[in-house]
């Protein structure tokens, strides 16, 4: 953890890992799947998220082979008591104010557009909008996947329509912000 006591990148992770095979167990690959898919749509693809291993799970003792050895033979896998414990500690770890770097770095292209000559403001808002186009594709493709796992899970359904209704908001804002240029 940060000093804050917030999570690194690695925790969230493992976060995701744990959480997930804590609702029933699943096979290694089915697991390193759907932590890759999760996390891959909410936050695009990144670098920091792919490092952690779920064999580094199943060797610090959080997660059990419970039908075959690990990664290998595609063992069928399941929380253990000390993931149980792990997995509620990072469940209750603080949260990091929003520190999104992208939002910044957008908000500086708006408020400096006027820089630009016009063609190059019509480009910088293009591709603006195909950035908001492109989480809006990642989260509701996660919206469809979660929805199709995980019907009785209503919360993270409803956070992401209300992500969804956000950069719906921004991308309309964008499209008439353009139409004015």
């Amino acid at each position: 953890m940060f000093a804050d006591h917030t999570l690194t990148p690695k925790e969230a992770v493992r976060l995701c890992a744990l959480g997930t095979i804590a609702s029933r167990p699943m096979r290694y690959s089915e697991l390193a799947g759907s932590v890759r898919h999760f996390t891959s749509r909410i936050m695009g693809p990144s670098l920091d998220l792919m490092g952690t291993s779920i064999e580094l799970l199943r060797y610090e003792g959080l997660v059990e082979a419970i039908a075959g050895k690990g990664m290998e033979d595609d063992a069928q896998l399941t929380i253990s008591a000390a993931g149980r414990r792990e997995l509620h500690s990072l469940l209750t770890a603080r949260l990091r104010p929003a520190s999104d770097l992208s939002k910044l770095v957008m908000a500086l292209k708006i408020r400096f557009l006027d820089l630009l000559e016009p063609a190059e403001r019509r480009e910088q808002i293009d591709l603006l909008m195909s950035g908001v186009e492109s989480e809006l594709a990642r989260l509701m493709d996660l919206r469809d996947a979660n929805a199709q796992e995980d019907g009785q899970n209503g919360a993270l359904a409803s956070w992401l329509d209300h992500d969804i209704s956000l950069l719906q908001s921004r991308l309309d804002w964008l499209e008439a912000f353009c139409a004015k240029l």
